[in-house]
């Protein structure tokens, strides 16, 4: 096994308060449940490992809304829920890290049901991006409360669950309050 471990500076403080450890592309690529976790390797990318799993998600979410029924998407995304709790407590446990910033599938996971559940067009998808990623980086409450409190690989899943829930009903106020964005049918 092939891992980096960011070493502190000399004032003794490290990055994101803990030991990172960095798979090699090797590492990740290894095994199927590293594979999902690191988003097919965009979680390997820096900065912004989140906003690249994220990416990726928005990228396969045409063609998959596109080629699969909405009602077998749904259970798919259950599925890829429940999987991802063992996924993503697997490979941190692996790392030693309890949510390694490079694990992603949380991220990939959670957009998806954020997109599954609103009307789809590219000005909503450009809206869930953004809402999504300013939810799961700031981190408010309880978003927050549940990143710290909460280990394993539903601590991982759980607060970015709650930030696409967040985002979802944002863009809800917004269809009711002010109706559909570009031609979204609510």
């Amino acid at each position: 096994m092939s891992l980096k471990t960011a070493q502190s500076d000399s004032s003794g403080s490290m990055k994101n308060r803990h030991k990172t450890v960095w798979p090699s592309i090797g590492w990740v690529f290894s095994r199927p449940d590293r594979l999902l976790a690191f988003g097919f390797g965009t979680g390997l990318f820096r900065p912004g490992s989140g906003t690249w799993g994220t990416l990726l998600a928005a990228i396969l979410w045409w063609p998959l809304q596109q080629t699969v029924p909405h009602g077998i998407l749904g259970v798919a995304l259950l599925l890829g829920l429940v999987a991802g709790i063992w996924i993503c407590g697997r490979t941190a446990n692996s790392l030693g890290v309890a949510d390694h910033v490079g694990i992603v599938w949380d991220e990939i996971i959670a957009f998806w049901w954020l997109m599954w559940a609103i009307p789809f067009n590219w000005v909503t998808l450009l809206v869930a991006f953004v809402l999504f990623r300013f939810f799961d980086v700031y981190k408010p409450f309880p978003i927050g409360w549940f990143d710290q409190n909460f280990k394993g690989g539903f601590g991982v899943m759980v607060d970015d669950l709650i930030a696409a829930f967040y985002a979802w009903l944002m863009m809800m106020t917004w269809f009711v309050f002010v109706g559909p964005m570009a031609g979204a049918s609510v």
